[in-house]
């Protein structure tokens, strides 16, 4: 008898152990782990996952195990819809927002659902005369920081060749650069296919083809990434070709390379959105990760590696030497994009409608010619 009441005390005990083991799980602040799919660079996203794991362990005490798919942006979009919400990832982070749309409209994202004052300090667009949204109206994403689609050259190599420094698109046309002009096909890269629209958008659809072509008449190289331009161009391989300051070009020129990047005027700056997946195994986590970066630590993060405040209360700087005020200096001086006017004329929803076209029009007039200078 006493035998059979300690087992049934043991029984109870467990069985309380387990409920309150429950309790304490739903009601724990965040999941214990977070994944991302990102084509944002590693330099990037590893410093922005060890910040937030080092918080979560400060605020919550709890150990976050983080992990990031890198992908680019259009093999990253491919993988979330083949998921179809059963994802591998919690959160899907970078590139142009027309995709996100794509993805909200598809089901496939889920309200980001943030605190309002996180909510709220992001303005709802910059630039003009076509406005860049900042966030989505409907909630679905939301941009954690700022970086313009610009040029890299090598100035060492330029001035070898002639050719003054690199202020705007037009000075790719250079009949100097013949060769000379890496770009990575807008096929491959969401950043390149931006450029291509911005091309697209200033001059006109016949000019603006045109323009291109003349591109790839100086163009000596097509890279199976974007983030591989600003290497070659670093090492001298070629004198310059479009780029984004975080894949790869920040951290050329803080690898001691002789490298310059400018954003010409009607560069698009993008809001590097993020998004939660629909049927996230984490999604406490996710947004928990999301109000982490657009926080001033967050922030941070981004500032030290060459990207720009997403809100106006912040701005780039840190002690002379430091790795902010060389982002500052590569970048041309910009300490926020809030400063300054930003003239934008890409259009998401042209973008949008224009992407299969784009593509198709590049591999038959360009892709399919294009021999080697």
């Amino acid at each position: 008898m006493r035998a059979f009441l300690w087992i049934a005390r043991l029984a109870m005990v467990l069985i309380v152990a387990v409920a309150m083991s429950g309790i304490a799980n739903a009601q724990a602040p965040i999941e214990s782990e977070l994944a991302l799919i990102t084509p944002v660079s590693k330099f990037i996203h590893d410093a922005a996952l060890k910040a937030f794991a080092e918080y979560a362990k400060e605020r919550w005490n709890v150990t976050l195990k983080v992990s990031a798919i890198p992908a680019g942006t259009p093999v990253a979009y491919g993988r979330i819809v083949e998921w179809k919400g059963k994802p591998e990832a919690d959160i899907f982070w970078g590139g142009e927002s027309a995709l996100f749309e794509k993805l909200a409209a598809q089901k496939l994202l889920q309200k980001v659902e943030i605190s309002k004052e996180a909510w709220d300090s992001i303005p709802a667009s910059i630039g003009k005369p076509k406005p860049i949204p900042l966030k989505d109206k409907d909630g679905y994403w939301v941009g954690t920081a700022l970086e313009p689609y610009g040029l890299v050259y090598n100035p060492r190599k330029i001035q070898r060749l002639g050719v003054p420094p690199l202020t705007k698109w037009d000075d790719l046309l250079n009949l100097k650069l013949k060769g000379e002009v890496a770009q990575c096909a807008p096929t491959r890269s969401s950043s390149s296919n931006a450029t291509y629209e911005v091309i697209l958008s200033l001059h006109g659809e016949e000019k603006g083809w045109e323009w291109l072509k003349k591109l790839a008449d100086n163009t000596g190289l097509f890279t199976a990434r974007s983030r591989d331009v600003p290497t070659v161009v670093a090492k001298g391989e070629f004198a310059a070709g479009f780029a984004v300051p975080s894949y790869m070009a920040f951290e050329e020129k803080l690898a001691g390379f002789d490298i310059k990047f400018v954003a010409p005027d009607y560069s698009f700056v993008t809001p590097e959105p993020m998004a939660v997946l629909a049927g996230s195994r984490n999604p406490k986590a996710a947004r928990a990760f999301i109000e982490f970066l657009l926080g001033e630590r967050g922030q941070k993060v981004f500032m030290d590696r060459g990207l720009f405040p997403i809100t106006p209360k912040y701005k780039v700087q840190g002690a002379p030497g430091s790795t902010a005020e060389q982002a500052v200096e590569f970048t041309g001086g910009v300490r926020s994009y809030f400063e300054r006017d930003v003239l934008n004329v890409y259009d998401e929803s042209a973008a949008a409608r224009r992407s299969e076209v784009l593509k198709t029009r590049f591999r038959s007039d360009i892709e399919a010619v294009w021999k080697k200078p």
